[in-house]
Order: structure tokens, then sequence, then C-alpha cells
């Protein structure tokens, strides 16, 4: 029963829990990044290298049967071996994005942090000002 307590005790502070929050946005952030860069960027910058589709440039590595499209997907069906250089391009830029979105967030948490005014000091208990008022009173 001891190990099952521990678990339990492990399982509901906090850090675990912000940990799986963070990584289920993070799965979501990420899905979005990769739109941003399939579907927003990469057709830019397809656009100044002549139309390239990143995703499509592969180096096959064996011999395709007659009749097979010239497309990553249409090796990978007919079971020849590729060499997917262009999805880690497309991976990689992905990578530098969302590294980049992150920084820009953590660098305007920062930001905010050093920009919050400091907390007000506490209010003073009346016993104590009634006790200054005495002690002054008294040096009188």
């Amino acid at each position: 029963m001891g190990i099952m307590k521990e678990f339990r005790e492990f399982a509901v502070k906090g850090n675990v829990i912000d940990l799986a929050v963070g990584v289920i946005i993070g799965g979501a952030f990420g899905k979005i990044v990769d739109s941003v860069v399939k579907d927003l960027i990469m057709p830019v910058v397809g656009l100044f290298f002549g139309k390239l589709d990143f995703s499509n440039l592969f180096l096959a590595l064996g011999t395709a049967p007659a009749g097979t499209a010239d497309t990553l997907q249409a090796y990978r069906d007919a079971g020849v071996p590729v060499f997917a250089y262009g999805s880690f391009i497309t991976i990689a830029l992905n990578f530098i994005i969302l590294a980049f979105i992150i920084f820009l967030m953590i660098k305007q948490v920062n930001k905010l942090k050093r920009a919050a005014p400091p907390a007000e000091p506490p209010a003073t208990p009346e016993e104590v000002l009634l006790l200054r008022e005495i002690r002054d009173n008294l040096r009188k």
C-alpha cells in the first residue's frame, strides 16, 4: 500500500500536472507551427526557388517499377527505399520557427516580469503603531 500512496502523492503534485498540461498544449502548438510552415511559409519559399516543393525532394535508393510516378509518395507506395531530405528540411524549418517563437514568448514573459511594479509592503498592524506611539511619547 505504501507504493500506491507515494505514486498518488507524486502524480498529484503541481509540477507533474503542469508538465502534462504543457505536453498537451505543446502538441497542439506543434501542429499549428507545422501548418504555418507547410501551408504559409513553404509555398512562399518554394516560389522564390522556382516553385520548389521541399516535401517532395528525395533521392531514390532503389529502382522504381515502370510506370511509377516521380513523387515521394509513389516511390514509398511502391516499396522503394528513399532518402527524403526534403521532409527533413521541412521538419528542420518547423523546429527553427518553433524555437524562435518560444524564444520570443519567453523574452516577453521576462520583460513583463521586470516591468511588474514591486508589491506594496503589508500594512503595519495597529498594535505596532500603538507601541510606536507609546515609545515616542515616552521619549518626550
